[in-house]
C-alpha cells in the first residue's frame, strides 16, 4: 500500500510540477497500461528511447517537414511535447508502451491529420485501437464512442467520421510505434507519410 501510495504522490507532484510528460507515462504505468503480448517484440528498438523534443529548434526546419509540421501544430494549440525525464528511466525501459504511446501521441495527430478536438482524439485512439497496441485503448474507443457524443454533440457528425477514418488509417498503415520518429524530422511530411503507408489523401481534411 505504501508502494501504491507513493506512486500516486508522485503522480500529483509531476502534474503540480508542470512536468507532463513525467505525468503522463507514470500515470499509464501506475494504471496498468500494457502491450499487447503478441506485438510485444515489435517495440524493442525502442526500449528506453525518448530522446528530447524542442520546438523552437523544430521550427527552424523548412516548411512542409516533419519536424516543422510538429512545431507548428504544437505551437498552435499551445501544447508541450511530453518530455521524459532521465529520473524515469527504469519505467521507460521497463513499460515501453506507455513510453512511446505518451511521447508519439501528438506526432500521430499531425501524420494522421486529426486536430485535437473530441472529434480529432476519437480518430487517433481508433488508430491505436486498430493497430492493436492494448486493450486498454480498445475499451477506451468502445468509452469514447459513447461519451464523446455526449460531450460535444456539436461534433458528433465528425466524430463518426474520424472513427471510420482512424480504423482504416490503423489497418494501412506500417507499425507506427515502433519507428524512431525523432530521426525523420527533416524529412518532408508527405514523403514521410507515404513511406509509412499513411495515405496522404486522408490526412488533408484536419492537420
Amino acid at each position: 500500500m505504501l508502494k501504491k501510495n507513493q506512486q500516486f504522490q508522485a503522480i500529483l507532484d509531476y502534474k503540480n510540477s508542470g512536468n507532463l510528460g513525467n505525468f503522463a507515462i507514470l500515470k499509464s504505468d501506475v494504471f496498468g497500461a500494457e502491450v499487447n503480448p503478441e506485438i510485444a517484440s515489435k517495440l524493442q528498438t525502442v526500449i528506453g528511447y525518448y530522446p528530447p523534443i524542442n520546438l523552437e529548434q523544430l521550427n527552424q526546419y523548412p516548411p512542409c517537414s516533419f519536424g516543422r509540421e510538429y512545431a507548428e501544430h504544437m505551437q498552435t494549440n499551445h501544447l508541450q511535447p511530453l518530455n521524459i525525464s532521465s529520473g524515469l528511466d527504469d519505467v521507460a525501459k521497463r513499460n515501453v508502451f506507455a513510453l512511446r504511446y505518451v511521447v508519439t501521441h501528438d506526432i500521430f495527430h499531425v501524420l494522421l491529420g486529426f486536430d485535437t478536438t473530441y472529434a480529432g482524439e476519437i480518430g487517433v485512439l481508433a488508430f491505436a485501437a486498430a493497430q492493436n497496441y492494448s486493450n486498454s485503448l480498445k475499451i477506451s474507443l468502445w468509452l469514447a464512442k459513447f461519451l464523446y457524443p455526449i460531450l460535444a454533440p456539436q461534433q458528433v457528425r465528425e466524430i463518426f467520421a474520424n472513427l471510420k477514418k482512424g480504423k482504416e488509417l490503423g489497418k494501412t498503415a506500417d507499425f507506427l510505434l515502433a519507428y524512431r520518429f525523432e530521426e525523420h524530422w527533416l524529412e518532408p511530411i508527405d514523403e514521410l507519410r507515404k513511406n509509412l503507408g499513411i495515405p496522404v489523401a486522408l490526412t488533408k481534411q484536419q492537420t
